[in-house]
């Protein structure tokens, strides 16, 4: 018998759409949108591409359908199907072991659920290794430098939403492609231009977004922050900056225009690589449109200047006094009005052990010992990522994980690039076997999503396996005890309607009107445009550049999210460069060139691709490495580093030669 349920995407996108699955006989045979008017307003009544084609994740011929044991080399992907009981008594044998041998530091929980739903991506597993007291591992490869900037300049203010772009005359994307994810944000921006609004894109490469702007900014990645300065200085030669609003509402402006006074437009527009002309008219757009709208992405944050990147264009908002108006002011995530709050699980539990942090992106140095530790990590349990793929200064990782004193325990829906390195293997739910809450950070909304399907082969949830696990290590937390209902009536701060709830109507979350700057620290909440005490007290620019060198950017593709669907649905493995970039090295479309620098090396057809400015290339991130001739992807050319800000991933500082294979 053939049925249509209403469940939510819970996937890595800002959009949490409403989907309406059809179900045959307990097996998923379609994926659809709910109907326009029904569930997340976002969704409209249609869904992207990559969701469409979910079902077929959920029985790819990759599936993992039984708890598995290595029974090969280390990377053969050869293992021997076992009980749940047998995996998970191993399991804990390895981690006890480790703890009592080294202590908590032995055992490193590599967790990156970030296309799961709340709970499951956040609660049970985490509360697992914090009364472990193993050491924190924290996110940030992605938005944690973004995160730290939001939280410098504006605190706990919520974002604007997204909904109300369309009463917006000007609208800035700067650093974000709502082509290949939070697609839902077009078709407002398109409500806008209809209405007389202005498109900005500020990117590298012309994507689908940036072909419909007003004006493309094609800046060199990790210039942003000059971008911003030089266009600061404009409005301040011009008398454009908003004194009334920023005498009010913000500080550190007087430090933040001398900052920018640094950069008059001539040399600006010199290492931004654009015109003065096009620094120009930007500026005149800024200084006459209102109200403005400007979405920030996460892409300007991938480098080592990612924190200024993302400072100082919010902070060019806030001097034009772009906000107190619907279809005003800034853009980031909107997951803050959540009335998801999971620290409620921790009521009742005993207080838990002193932990440390560790840099996500420091965890192959870490296992291999090329980092400093006290003790070399013996056992890594990966849930929800794929750092095989997705890690900085891939080499190393890889080296990590092919270590025999290193007991590796993955929890994953299929075999990934890192499942085939594990010494034991979990079977993992898809968000269609399993109920849950999904939040978002693109939307102001929180849904229920319950379980559609029967769970595919032994699949067990997140929260299921971290239960099983504290129940053999002897944790006792209540929370470990409770099922999936009473978790998502526990972690929340009221009851959540069985459709879900729009947490915010549009319209009532105008910035400096409905939600202020608040920091907490008893010292002035107004917006910081400049803060004595931050690591970054104001915006700079560090020059990025290796003379002779491309740029390697590796942006998200329509078709995967990160390395998700790469098992059917990965973008051609090709290396992508403008082709004045190619005629200078010989290059012709579809040579085969070899792409180096000190951190690593691959070999891969061409592609000429005039989208892309001049002294920039790119690889799509998240293709599998079984589709690249060396089995190393695009992350192996990324080196270790952080960002000026919150210790941020740097994919963007690649630097690399390009030339034929002869």
């Amino acid at each position: 018998m053939t049925t249509v349920l209403r469940t939510a995407c819970p996937l890595d996108c800002p959009d949490a759409c409403t989907l309406d699955v059809t179900v045959d006989e307990g097996r998923l045979i379609a994926v659809d949108a709910a109907p326009a008017g029904e569930g997340n307003p976002l969704t409209a009544g249609w869904i992207c591409q990559k969701v469409k084609h979910h079902h077929r994740r959920v029985y790819a011929p990759e599936r993992i359908l039984t708890p598995l044991v290595r029974s090969g080399p280390k990377g053969s992907g050869s293992f021997r199907p076992v009980s749940w009981d047998e995996a998970l008594d191993l399991c804990t044998e390895q981690m006890t072991a480790a703890l009592a041998d080294a202590g908590p530091n032995a055992v490193i929980p590599y967790l990156y659920n970030s296309s799961a739903s709340i709970l499951n991506a956040a609660a049970l597993t985490p509360m697992l290794f914090a009364r472990m007291g193993a050491p924190e591992v924290a996110h940030t490869i992605c938005a944690s430098t973004a995160g730290a900037a939001k939280d410098q300049i504006f605190g706990s203010m919520l974002s604007a939403d997204p909904l109300d772009v369309p009463h917006a005359r000007l609208i800035v994307v700067w650093g974000a492609n709502p082509t290949v994810s939070n697609t839902h944000l077009l078709p407002l921006i398109t409500a806008a231009k209809k209405s007389g609004a202005r498109l900005v894109v500020v990117d590298p490469r012309l994507t689908g977004v940036a072909a419909r702007a007003d004006l493309h900014l094609a800046v060199l990645p990790g210039t942003d922050v000059v971008l911003a300065y030089a266009v600061a200085h404009l409005l301040a030669q011009r008398g454009r900056v908003d004194e009334e609003f920023c005498a009010r509402y913000a500080s550190g402006v007087d430090e933040f225009l001398a900052a920018a006074a640094q950069w008059p437009v001539a040399r600006a527009a010199e290492v931004c690589g654009l015109s003065v002309a096009d620094i120009e008219a930007f500026a005149d757009l800024i200084s006459t449109r209102e109200p403005a709208m400007l979405r920030m992405g996460w892409g300007l944050e991938r480098n080592r200047n990612g924190g200024s990147c993302w400072l100082a264009p919010t902070s060019l908002w806030v001097l034009a006094g772009h906000f107190g108006r619907r279809g005003s002011g800034v853009i980031y995530s909107t997951s803050g009005a959540s009335p998801v709050d999971l620290d409620r699980l921790l009521l009742g539990s005993a207080p838990f052990p002193d932990r440390g942090v560790i840099n996500m992106n420091e965890v192959g140095a870490i296992i291999t010992g090329d980092a400093p530790r006290v003790a070399r990590p013996r056992v890594l349990f990966v849930q929800g990522a794929n750092p095989a793929n997705t890690a900085v200064d891939q080499n190393t990782m890889l080296a990590a994980l092919a270590r025999d004193d290193l007991f590796t325990i993955v929890h994953e829906q299929v075999m990934t690039d890192t499942a085939e390195w594990a010494d034991v293997v979990l079977p993992a739910t898809t968000h269609f076997e399993a109920s849950d809450l999904v939040g978002s950070y693109g939307s102001y909304t929180v849904q229920r999503a319950p379980a559609v399907i029967d769970r595919v082969g032994e699949s067990w949830t997140n929260n299921e396996v971290a239960a099983a696990l504290a129940d053999r290590l002897g944790y006792a937390d209540p929370a470990f005890h409770l099922d999936a209902a009473d978790l998502a009536a526990a972690a929340s701060a009221r009851s959540i309607p069985t459709t879900g709830e729009v947490t915010r109507p549009a319209g009532a979350t105008v910035q400096f009107v409905d939600s202020f700057p608040a920091f907490g620290d008893g010292l002035d909440d107004r917006a910081r445009l400049f803060d004595p005490t931050s690591e970054l007290p104001l915006p700079r620019y560090v020059v990025l550049d290796r003379p002779g060198s491309l740029t390697m950017i590796s942006p998200a593709s329509g078709r995967m999210i990160t390395s998700m669907f790469g098992e059917f649905n990965a973008p051609e493995a090709v290396v992508s460069l403008h082709p004045a970039d190619a005629a200078a090295r010989g290059v012709t479309d579809g040579d085969v060139v070899e792409v180096t620098n000190d951190t690593g090396r691959m070999t891969l057809s061409a592609r000429l691709d005039t989208s892309l400015r001049p002294g920039v290339c790119h690889v799509p991130k998240g293709i599998w490495l079984r589709d690249f001739a060396q089995r190393r992807s695009v992350n192996v050319l990324v080196p270790r580093g952080s960002s000026d800000l919150g210790a941020g991933a740097c994919f963007n500082d690649a630097r690399v030669d390009i030339n034929p294979v002869r």
